[in-house]
């Protein structure tokens, strides 16, 4: 027995024979730190600014490309940086370098295809910080690709309200806007509507109850699923900031002229007689075609919750869960670019 201990002993490794496994990936080299200008600290090369003093870092193009390899999506309720990529006319595109932008932007081939065939300003990225997405946009100009940047908070996701309208009062002159929750109307005149934005909001919900089961495994003992689909229209008056959204299931349809019995006629009709007395104004209805491809940047949004626990009988109990998306974020961040990009457009103009 000895002698079989003895051998054992002998073919123990010592632990500085062979290499520990690292459960923790490498940092970066001394070599491949950034050092700031500003405080002379150094700073990992996938970051824009400073983690000391906040500063701007510029490490030439080896930075560009650790922080290009880093950009990661970004949660739909964080508020973030987007990457519009302006229409391009087809002899000034190099075919030949539309996978490279794909492969930059980390978006598939035919996504990136969709969005050139539109020949619309649409987002091709969304960033944390807008030195990434200029950077971006500094890379998709050597591809030949014109993009700008246009922040959320420009998009009014900072606290701009989105006013629900309830109900209306038209008339030859205008329009009297009545939203959900106010005692005092919003009257605008025909000519002070500027733009109309079109599409559908689309909600699904699914609860699930869970239970253990034998062996410890969750089992889903019943499960309900609610869809909800309902049209939307919103309104952008000159001088004014905010979203007035109309929405086919909660408006007060009574003072429509030739009102119909169904809620999407009555939509409809709703719609037509805006368009034809705002002739001025400018109409988008290519959401709905869009929304697939929208959906490579901006994914419906998704949110997952708890129910807590339901008892089933003495002893036995489930786990409720709630499972929600909505595309209500999705056609906001789309109306309100609509709106951004016409008021520039504008503004560019008169100069």
């Amino acid at each position: 027995m000895e002698d079989v201990l003895l051998k054992d002993n002998e073919n123990m490794q010592f632990l500085d024979d062979e290499a520990l496994v690292q459960s923790e990936p490498q940092g970066f080299s001394p070599e491949e730190m950034v050092r700031c200008e500003n405080c002379l600290r150094s700073n990992p090369p996938t970051r824009a600014n400073c983690l000391y003093c906040s500063a701007a870092l510029s490490g030439g193009e080896r930075t560009a490309d650790h922080r290009l390899t880093k950009l990661k999506p970004l949660e739909d309720s964080e508020l973030g940086y987007n990457c519009i990529l302006l229409p391009t006319e087809p002899n000034n595109l190099a075919t030949a370098k539309v996978p490279d932008a794909a492969h930059l932007l980390k978006l598939k081939l035919s996504d990136l295809e969709r969005i050139l065939n539109w020949h619309l300003a649409l987002p091709v990225a969304r960033t944390a910080t807008r030195a990434d997405a200029e950077l971006l946009i500094r890379e998709l100009g050597s591809f030949g690709l014109n993009a700008i940047t246009v922040a959320d908070v420009d998009l009014g996701f900072s606290g701009l309200p989105v006013v629900q309208i309830r109900a209306a009062e038209i008339s030859d002159d205008g329009i009297k806007l009545q939203q959900i929750g106010g005692a005092e109307g919003i009257t605008i005149s025909w000519s002070q509507i500027a733009l109309l934005v079109s599409g559908r909001l689309i909600t699904k919900r699914v609860e699930s109850a869970e239970q253990k089961g034998r062996g410890g495994e969750r089992e889903i003992i019943e499960a309900n699923e609610f869809f909800a689909d309902q049209l939307v229209l919103d309104l952008y008056i000159n001088g004014r900031s905010e979203t007035f959204r109309i929405t086919a299931n909660n408006f007060d349809y009574s003072s429509l002229p030739g009102r119909k019995l169904m809620v999407a006629d009555n939509f409809g009709l709703l719609q037509n007689l805006i368009q034809a007395r705002s002739p001025e104004a400018h109409y988008d209805n290519s959401y709905l075609s869009l929304r697939q491809t929208l959906d490579a940047i901006w994914p419906s949004g998704q949110r997952t919750g708890s129910g807590g626990l339901r008892r089933e009988r003495p002893g036995k109990f489930s786990i409720e869960s709630v499972i929600e998306s909505s595309n209500v974020n999705q056609f906001t961040r789309y109306s309100r670019l609509r709106s951004f990009l016409l008021n520039l457009t504008q503004s560019e103009s008169q100069v």
